[in-house]
C-alpha cells in the first residue's frame, strides 16, 4: 500500500479512532525525533569539547576555538540559505504556526531546525534543546498530518501535539510539556485538544524512557528537611532569580534588534560572532575554575552544584552566572539555534547557588535549604522568561522528582510572576512575535452562521496595521525589514490611496525606479461580514482597509483573516 491509499484508509476511520490514531503517530514521531536531537548534540559534545576538556589548556583552547569557529558558520550558512525561521528556540514561530496556518508547519523547518539545533548546541553555543524540541516535534507531527491526509486547516492537533511530545522527550516531564502548551502556544487550559495533547505528551516521555533511560534531569540526595532559613530566603531568591530572567529578555531582544539593523555584516557571520563571545568566556571561566558551565546546556556544572560540594563558593556561581548570562544572550541575540529553557534555569540554579553561600558565611545552612534555593531560583527564572508560571514550577518538580520541593516553588513563582508582569509587558516569546512585526489575533467567532454573517468588520480586523506613509526607497527598505507582511496600504493627508505589495516594492527598489501602487478597496468597522467577503473577492490584492467615518484607517483585513476567522468558528 502506498502512502495514499493507507491516508484514505485512515480518513475512512470513524472520527475518534481517526483522532486517537493520529495522537499517537504525533507523540511517537515527534518524541523519537526529539531524542535523536539529544542524542546527536550529546555525540558532538562529548567528542569534542568534553573531549578536549582532558588534554592540555593549550589544545584546549585552540581546539575549542576551531569548533566554535566551524560549527557557527555552518549553523549560520544553514539558517540564511535554507530556512530562517528554524533559528532561535522555535517556540514563537510554532506558535506562530499554530495561529495563522493553522498548524501547517514545511518540512524544510524540521530538517534545518534538526541539524543547525545539533551542530550548535553540541559545538558548545551557550544555548538549550528543550525549545528547538518544541518546533521539531511541531514540524515532524504537522508533516505526518499531511501523510495522514489532513487538510491543511486542521493541523493544529498536530502542531500542539508534537510541540508537547518533544518537550515531554526533552525535559522528560511529560506533565509540565502539557501544561506549557496549553499555557503557551494553546492559551486554553481547558482547550478541547486537551485530550490529544496529553497521550501525545506520555507518548514523547516513554520514548524517552526506552531509548535513554527514566532517570531525572538531576538527581538530588538530602532534599527533605528544609528549616525555616529556606523559605525566609525563598522571596529574597524568587525576587533575584525574576530580575535576572527580566533583563536577560531586554538584552536578548535590544541585541537582536541591534543585529537585525546592521548593514555591513552579512546575517550568516552574526552566529559566529556570538559563537567567539562564547567561547572567548568559556575559555576563560574553565581556565580559571576548570568549569564547563558557559558551553553547551550546563546542566553537568548545574547537577554538581545541587550536590553542594565545598568549591561552589559565592565568587564561582557569581563567575559563572554572569559568563553564562553574557554567553547566552549574544548566543540568541547574534542569530544562533537554541532555546533559553537550560540557560534560565542554570541562572536561577546559580542565584540560589550565590544567596545560600553567601548566607552560609555568617549562619550554617543545611544541605536541604541549600537545594532548595537552588530550585527555587531555577522555578522562577524560567517562569518568569517565558510566563507560565505552572509550566516553571512541573518542570522542576518533575526534573528532580521531589515533591517536597513544591511549597517553596508554589511561593517562588507568585513572587517572580509579580516582578515579572510588572517590569515586561510580555513574555519572551510574545515579545519576540512583536518585534518580528506579528501580532497573534485569537479570534473567538459566534456559533451559528446567520450571525457571524451580520458580525461586524471590527471584529476581526488587524488593528495594528503597518502603513507606509512615504514612498521613498530608504523608508521602504526600512518598512520590508521591520515587518514580514505582503501588503501594505499606502496613507497620504491621512487617508489610504492604494497598496504597496512587497514584490513590486522589492523590485522597484531593486531597478531604482517609482512604486507602483494597487488599487485600494475600503470598507467601514460597521459594514457586516458579508460586506467584507464580497468586498474581498473584488479586490485585486485581496486586501480590504478598514476605515471610519472620516476616511481614516482603523486597520486591515486579508482573506487569509477571514478564513482564519471563519475556520476557527466551525472548530466552535
Amino acid at each position: 500500500m502506498n502512502t495514499y491509499s493507507v491516508a484514505g484508509y485512515i480518513q475512512r476511520l470513524p472520527k475518534q479512532t481517526r483522532t486517537l490514531l493520529h495522537s499517537c503517530a504525533y507523540g511517537l514521531g515527534a518524541g523519537l525525533s526529539a531524542v535523536a536531537f539529544q542524542l546527536g548534540i550529546t555525540l558532538i559534545y562529548k567528542h569534542g569539547l568534553l573531549a578536549l576538556a582532558g588534554e592540555s589548556k593549550l589544545t584546549f583552547v585552540l581546539g575549542s576555538l576551531a569548533i566554535t569557529v566551524v560549527s557557527s558558520l555552518m549553523v549560520g550558512l544553514l539558517l540564511n540559505v535554507f530556512c530562517p525561521v528554524a533559528a532561535g528556540s522555535g517556540i514563537p514561530q510554532l506558535k506562530l504556526a499554530f495561529w495563522k496556518d493553522f498548524g501547517a508547519v514545511p518540512f524544510r523547518v524540521a530538517w534545518v531546525k534538526f541539524l543547525a539545533g545539533v551542530i550548535s548546541i553540541g559545538g558548545g553555543t551557550s544555548l538549550g534543546r528543550e525549545g528547538p524540541s518544541v518546533q521539531l516535534g511541531g514540524a515532524i507531527a504537522s508533516n505526518l498530518a499531511e501523510l495522514a491526509g489532513e487538510a491543511k486547516q486542521k493541523r493544529r492537533m498536530a502542531a500542539a501535539s508534537g510541540a508537547a511530545a518533544g518537550l515531554a522527550a526533552a525535559f522528560n516531564a511529560p506533565l509540565a510539556a502539557t501544561t506549557f502548551v496549553l499555557e503557551e502556544i494553546i492559551g486554553d487550559l481547558n482547550s478541547p485538544l486537551l485530550g490529544s495533547v496529553l497521550l501525545a505528551s506520555v507518548l514523547g516521555a516513554l520514548a524517552v524512557h526506552g531509548i535513554i533511560g527514566k532517570q531525572p534531569a538531576f538527581t538530588l540526595q538530602n532534599v527533605n528537611g528544609q528549616t525555616w532559613v529556606a523559605y525566609a530566603l525563598t522571596p529574597l531568591v524568587a525576587a533575584l532569580a525574576s530580575l535576572v530572567g527580566v533583563y536577560f529578555q531586554r538584552f536578548s531582544l535590544a541585541l537582536r534588534q541591534w543585529s537585525r539593523n546592521l548593514v555591513r555584516c552579512p546575517p550568516w557571520l552574526l552566529p559566529v560572532i556570538g559563537g567567539l563571545i562564547t567561547w572567548g568566556l568559556g575559555v576563560a571561566v574553565f581556565c580559571g575554575t576548570g568549569k564547563m558551565g558557559v558551553f553547551g546546556l550546563g546542566y553537568d556544572d548545574l547537577s554538581d552544584a545541587l550536590k553542594g560540594g565545598t568549591e561552589w563558593t559565592w565568587n564561582i556561581a557569581a563567575l559563572l552566572l554572569l559568563a553564562k548570562f553574557t554567553a547566552t544572550y549574544c548566543s540568541y541575540g547574534l542569530g544562533g539555534c537554541g532555546g533559553i529553557f537550560s540557560p534560565c534555569l542554570f541562572f536561577g540554579g546559580m542565584v540560589g547557588i550565590f544567596v545560600s553561600a553567601i548566607v552560609s558565611l555568617g549562619w550554617p545552612m543545611a544541605h536541604a535549604d541549600l537545594i532548595t534555593l537552588a530550585v527555587v531560583g531555577m522555578s522562577a527564572t524560567l517562569g518568569g522568561v517565558v510566563g507560565a508560571p505552572v509550566t516553571g514550577i512541573l518542570i522542576v518538580f518533575e526534573m528532580t522528582h521531589e515533591f517536597s520541593l513544591v511549597p517553596a516553588l508554589m511561593l517562588g513563582a507568585l513572587i517572580s510572576q509579580s516582578i515579572s508582569r510588572k517590569m515586561n509587558h510580555e513574555n519572551f516569546y510574545d515579545a519576540l512575535l512583536v518585534q518580528d512585526g506579528h501580532r497573534i489575533e485569537k479570534i473567538r467567532p459566534p456559533r451559528d452562521l446567520l450571525s457571524w454573517q451580520q458580525s461586524q468588520v471590527a471584529d476581526i480586523l488587524t488593528d495594528r496595521p503597518a502603513v507606509v506613509a512615504d514612498l521613498a526607497h530608504a523608508s521602504i527598505q526600512q518598512i520590508l525589514k521591520t515587518h514580514p507582511y505582503e501588503r501594505f496600504p499606502v496613507v497620504q493627508d491621512g487617508k489610504p490611496t492604494g497598496v504597496l505589495t512587497r514584490k513590486e516594492a522589492q523590485a522597484a527598489l531593486a531597478e531604482k525606479r517609482p512604486h507602483k501602487l494597487e488599487p485600494v478597496t475600503t470598507c467601514q468597522e460597521h459594514q457586516t461580514i458579508r460586506d467584507l467577503q464580497t468586498l474581498l473577492i473584488n479586490s485585486t490584492t485581496q486586501f480590504v482597509v478598514v476605515v471610519d467615518d472620516q476616511g481614516a484607517i482603523r486597520g486591515v483585513i486579508t482573506l487569509h483573516d477571514l478564513l482564519r476567522a471563519e475556520v476557527q468558528k466551525a472548530e466552535s
